[in-house]
């Protein structure tokens, strides 16, 4: 049981990419309830149902192809990135319903390792396991619906940024370049065992640390990449100034990238970003990076200036490994310079 191994095919690198889902959300009508607070209209991470004036109920919904063939493991990271999208929204998880695609004919001892790695991060949560669905498909796909709740006046938006607000990163950046890189011995384990380290990793602390302070907006950074969360979070309002030196990178993920270890989710993140998108440094690999689908990656803060040193030295202090890699300001040109 313990060989037992998934093929590996996914993760957040597996999503549709957001232009392709624009398009197709605008055209179908939608019926809009006065106590639904945010929707997906923002493109937020999850919505918001207006319960009474004080309590908003947080609900979303994540799964996808494995992108690691330990099914534990798997099982943990999708919980993890599933979780992580209430969290985002400054919210706690409350219960959450397994989702399952499983072959037929599949090893069903695949499948327990799958869900226990779940309903262990999902305890860990200090969230209720309460059910959930499975069908059989040819292809392995696991996530979760989650429901939270949390202070309406206190939610966190993707979009809400402010002027001058510093940007902390939770989690360095490269998951995906580094598990496809591991696949083709072109990073050690060493490399690939950290990475799976920050995926397994509930956002839960990162959170819990910057409730205390004066956030102005959040998002957390998966399969559109750092520039494709951060674009959605600037919108057309705002530009974001990234300081290149400061963006926490995994070990192994410039390395994967010079290796030209390219992604086709990080490819269509580029064709999306890049006409708002200033790279003023010449350095390619950091580009791949910053494009890279994250499964499982780290929230992307816009917090104000004056609490932002003290924010990351709790986050620091905490074993929490954030930076402050930018700023906000008015518009400009273009919507993310990297400097």
């Amino acid at each position: 049981m313990d060989n037992l191994e998934l093929e590996v095919c996914g993760g957040c690198n597996a999503k549709i990419p957001a232009g392709s889902l624009d398009k197709i959300l605008e055209s179908i009508p939608n019926y809009k309830r006065d106590d639904i607070v945010v929707g997906y209209d923002t493109k937020d991470d999850s919505a918001v149902i207006k319960v009474d004036e004080k309590t908003g109920i947080i609900t979303t919904l994540d799964f996808f192809p494995p992108m690691v063939a330990n099914p534990y493991i798997f099982g943990q990271i999708a919980a993890a990135n599933a979780l992580s999208d209430v969290y985002a929204m400054g919210a706690d998880p409350i219960c959450a319903l397994n989702i399952v695609a499983f072959p037929e004919e599949g090893n069903i001892e695949l499948l327990e390792k799958v869900l226990q790695g779940g309903a262990d991060k999902v305890t860990e949560a200090k969230a209720s396991l309460v059910g959930g669905h499975s069908i059989h498909d040819p292809k392995i796909k696991y996530g979760l619906t989650v429901i939270g709740k949390g202070d309406l006046q206190k939610i966190w938006k993707n979009n809400t940024p402010k002027v001058h607000d510093k940007l902390i990163l939770t989690k360095p950046l490269g998951v995906t370049l580094i598990t496809n890189a591991y696949s083709v011995n072109i990073v050690g384990k060493e490399e690939y065992d950290f990475a799976l380290n920050y995926m397994t990793k509930l956002n839960k602390y990162a959170k819990d640390i910057l409730v205390k302070y004066n956030v102005s907006s959040a998002t957390d950074v998966t399969g559109f990449g750092l520039l494709g969360h951060l674009g959605e979070m600037v919108d057309e309002n705002y530009t974001a100034i990234l300081n290149s030196d400061d963006i926490p990178l995994l070990k192994g993920a410039k390395t994967a990238a010079n290796e030209f270890v390219f992604t086709k989710g990080g490819q269509r993140n580029r064709l999306f970003m890049q006409d708002r998108v200033e790279f003023q440094v010449d350095d390619f690999a950091l580009e791949e990076i910053l494009y890279d689908p994250q499964t499982s990656g780290g929230l992307l803060v816009s917090i104000d200036s004056n609490d932002a040193d003290k924010a990351l030295s709790e986050l620091n202090e905490n074993g929490i490994e954030a930076a402050i890699i930018g700023e906000i300001y008015n518009k400009f040109d273009k919507s993310i310079f990297i400097v």
